[in-house]
C-alpha cells in the first residue's frame, strides 16, 4: 500500500470552480477554459502513488502545476475536486483542528526562499517546530543540536539567518524540517535559489541524509539534471496534465510522449544511468569445476568464454582457447573454479561513465558483481552504446547486427 495517493486531483482557480468542473470533465482545455470562462486550470485529473521512504520527484517547467500540486498534500490548497490520501487518510476531509495535528506530527515543509525567522538564531529556528508541539525547552535545544550537527552546522547555533550564506541558510531550512521526525518531507524548489555549487552539494546531501532517515520526501523541482540526481521516481507535469511517472532509467530509455522525449534530449545518460540498468544476463553461466566438461558446453553452444559460479559466488571468466590448452597439457587439470580469472568486475550501481572504460578494454561483456560476490549479469559494450543514444537517433546496420548478439543472452538458458 501506497503512504501517499494522489486521486485524480483538479484545481481550477476562479470566482466558481465547482460550476465550470463539468466543462473540464467533460474535456474542455485550459486555453479554452480560460477563454470562455476566465477559469485557470492548474491541474488535470492528476493520480500518483508515493511509497514510503523514497524520494518521489514532481517536476516540470514553469506553470506545469509542480507547485500547486504540492500544496496539496498538507492542503495549503484545497482541490476542485479529488482527494489524497496519507495512510489512508483523507487529508482533504480533516476538520480544522486535525489539520494542524496532520501538519504538525505528519508533513514538514522546506521552502525555496528559507523561510526562516529572522529575529531567532539557527538552534531557535531549527526548534520552532518542537516548539510549537509543545516540547520542553531543553529537549527541543538537544534535538535541534543533533540536526544542526547532521546538516553540516556544528558551531553555528547562535548565529543569525543573515550572517549565514544562502547555503546554510536552507541548511538551517532542511534542519528544522527534520527536527519534528515527521514521516513525510515537502520541498518545494528548495534549492532553485542556491549557486550551482551550493545547490549540487545540497543535493549530495539530502541523498546522504535520506540513506540513513528513509524518510518519504516529495522534491519540487524544474531542473530535469535535479530530479534525476536525488529521485527514485520521477512525475513530469505539463499545463498541470500528467505526462510520465516512473524511475530515471525509465524516463531516459522509454519517454512516454514527444514531450517527454524532448525534455530529457539533451541529458547526459551516462552519469544518470547505471549498469544495472543496462546490463543482461551472462550468455553462459558455468556452475561446476570440470574443465572438460565446461569446454564440451562451450562448443555446443558455440561460446568462445564462459562465466564461472561456485555456490553462488563468481569466480571468473574463462576462454575456449584457455581450456583447449590446459587440458592438453600433462597431468589433473586444475579445478575450474580455481583457475578462472576474475578479472575486471562492475558493481551494479556504477554510472555508465564510471564503467565505460572497463568495458571498452574488455574482449568480452564485463561481469556485474554485486557485494555479496553474486554474478547479477554482464555488460555488452553495444548494449552501452545503444542506451546512451538519443532516441530519435538512428544506428547504421553494423550496429544493429552487434546490438543482437548481445540480445541473444536475454533467451539463452543458464548452464550448470
Amino acid at each position: 500500500m501506497s503512504l501517499i495517493q494522489v486521486k485524480n486531483i483538479t484545481k481550477i482557480f476562479g470566482p466558481t470552480p465547482q460550476k465550470v468542473l463539468p466543462l473540464v470533465k467533460n474535456g474542455m482545455g485550459k486555453e479554452q477554459l480560460l477563454a470562455e470562462t476566465g477559469h485557470t486550470l492548474g491541474l488535470h485529473e492528476v493520480s500518483l502513488n508515493i511509497e514510503k521512504g523514497e524520494i518521489f520527484v514532481i517536476m516540470g517547467l514553469s506553470g506545469s502545476g509542480k507547485s500547486t500540486l504540492i500544496r496539496h498534500f498538507n492542503r495549503l490548497i484545497d482541490p476542485t475536486d479529488g482527494q489524497i490520501l496519507v495512510d489512508d487518510q483523507d487529508v482533504i476531509s480533516l476538520s480544522i483542528k486535525e489539520l494542524e495535528s496532520f501538519r504538525r506530527k505528519r508533513m514538514s515543509m522546506v521552502f525555496q526562499r528559507f523561510g526562516l525567522l529572522p529575529h531567532r538564531t539557527v538552534l531557535q529556528n531549527v526548534a520552532y517546530g518542537l516548539e510549537i508541539q509543545g516540547i520542553p525547552a531543553d529537549q527541543r535545544h538537544e534535538k535541534a543540536e543533533e540536526w544542526i550537527d547532521a546538516v553540516g552546522l556544528t558551531g553555528f547555533s547562535h548565529q543569525y539567518p543573515s550572517q549565514l550564506s544562502g547555503g546554510m541558510q536552507q541548511r538551517v531550512g532542511l534542519a528544522r524540517a527534520l527536527a519534528t521526525d515527521a514521516d513525510i518531507l515537502l520541498m518545494d524548489e528548495a534549492f532553485s535559489a542556491l549557486d550551482p555549487l551550493i545547490r549540487s552539494q545540497m543535493q549530495d546531501q539530502l541523498v546522504e541524509l535520506q540513506e540513513k532517515l528513509q524518510k518519504t520526501i516529495v522534491f519540487i523541482t524544474h531542473d530535469l539534471d535535479e530530479a534525476l540526481r536525488i529521485g527514485d521516481k520521477i512525475a513530469i507535469l505539463k499545463d498541470g496534465v500528467l505526462s510520465q511517472v516512473g524511475t530515471p532509467a525509465d524516463i531516459l530509455t522509454n519517454p512516454a510522449d514527444d514531450y517527454v522525449t524532448d525534455f530529457v534530449r539533451d541529458v547526459n545518460r551516462a552519469r544518470v544511468l547505471t549498469v544495472e540498468t543496462v546490463m543482461q544476463p551472462p550468455e553462459l553461466r558455468i556452475t561446476h569445476d570440470n574443465m572438460e566438461k565446461a569446454l564440451s558446453e562451450m562448443r555446443k553452444r558455440g561460446e568462445d568464454y564462459c562465466y564461472v559460479v561456485e555456490n553462488e559466488e563468481y569466480r571468473g571468466v574463462v576462454t575456449k582457447d584457455e581450456l583447449v590448452e590446459e587440458i592438453a597439457k600433462p597431468g589433473n587439470t586444475p579445478s575450474l573454479f580455481d583457475y578462472a580469472d576474475s578479472g575486471e568486475t562492475l558493481e551494479p550501481d556504477s554510472t555508465l561513465e564510471q564503467a565505460l572504460p572497463a568495458t571498452l578494454e574488455a574482449d568480452y561483456p564485463v561481469p556485474v558483481v554485486n557485494e555479496d560476490g553474486h554474478l547479477e549479469g554482464v555488460l555488452c559494450p553495444i548494449e552501452v552504446g545503444t542506451v546512451l543514444t538519443p532516441p530519435d537517433d538512428e544506428a547504421d546496420e553494423a550496429t544493429i547486427d552487434q546490438r543482437k548478439e548481445c540480445d541473444t543472452a536475454k533467451d539463452m538458458p543458464k548452464a550448470s
